[in-house]
């Protein structure tokens, strides 16, 4: 069930922190240049080394489940190919596709006081690229993609919900994470913060509400309206 704005308000009452999930949530990072299409450009380029393609890999269109599978079945070419695959994701974000409502929700959650981290498994020189070319930058006080050569970080590790408390200084309590996959709730659970989930796709909703989400939305306006009153 999507939440009502009393819900949300609500919740986002003693919020001094507002986390935030890159892909879906701010935008659709491989809408222009599509995963497979990029997970094909990562097997092409272990490739071009000699190497052989790990179990699995050929039939592989996500390519951070396919960073993961390489760097499962060969661990010292794990710094490479996660170098290759951020600056594809940094040619991807050239034509990603804003989500409507994810720059009211950055810039709302700013005018109100807020802090706000992007928190993600893509790299953090993609998601820079992206905040920079919108002139987003300004509104986030900290970006936590995956460590570098290190894929797993990515959630549903809670890792880097934990860094971005850490250096923000701002406890569980008083933050939320909002993201738009089971994943991301398991890690905010992990992590000890509540997860907004944002259903964006159809079926998302309930996935979201039975891993946990302390309530679900179906656009990120009506998160940027909950803000701003």
């Amino acid at each position: 069930m999507i939440a009502t704005p009393q819900q949300l308000a609500d919740v986002l009452r003693p919020v001094k922190h507002v986390l935030l999930d890159f892909d879906g949530p701010v935008c659709s990072v491989f809408a222009g240049l599509p995963a497979p299409e990029v997970a094909r450009r990562l097997r092409e380029q272990l490739r071009a080394t000699g190497e052989q393609l790990p179990a699995g890999a050929e039939e592989e269109t996500d390519p951070l489940a396919l960073l993961r599978l390489i760097s499962d079945a060969r661990p010292e070419l794990t710094a490479s190919m996660d170098a290759e695959l951020a600056a594809l994701e940094t040619e991807a974000v050239r034509a990603a596709r804003p989500t409507p409502g994810g720059e009211a929700v950055l810039r709302a959650a700013a005018r109100s006081g807020r802090l706000v981290s992007v928190v993600s498994n893509n790299a953090g020189v993609a998601i820079a690229a992206y905040l920079a070319e919108y002139g987003l930058s300004d509104h986030v006080a900290g970006v936590f993609g995956r460590a570098p050569g290190d894929p797993s970080s990515m959630k549903p590790n809670p890792r880097l919900l934990l860094e971005a408390m850490e250096v923000a200084g701002i406890g569980p309590e008083h933050s939320i994470f909002i993201g738009d996959a089971a994943r991301d709730v398991e890690a905010g659970k992990a992590a000890g913060i509540q997860t907004i989930g944002y259903a964006n796709k159809p079926g998302k909703s309930a996935k979201l509400a039975a891993a946990g989400a302390v309530v679900v939305v179906d656009s990120m306006e009506l998160i940027e309206d909950a803000l701003t009153r």
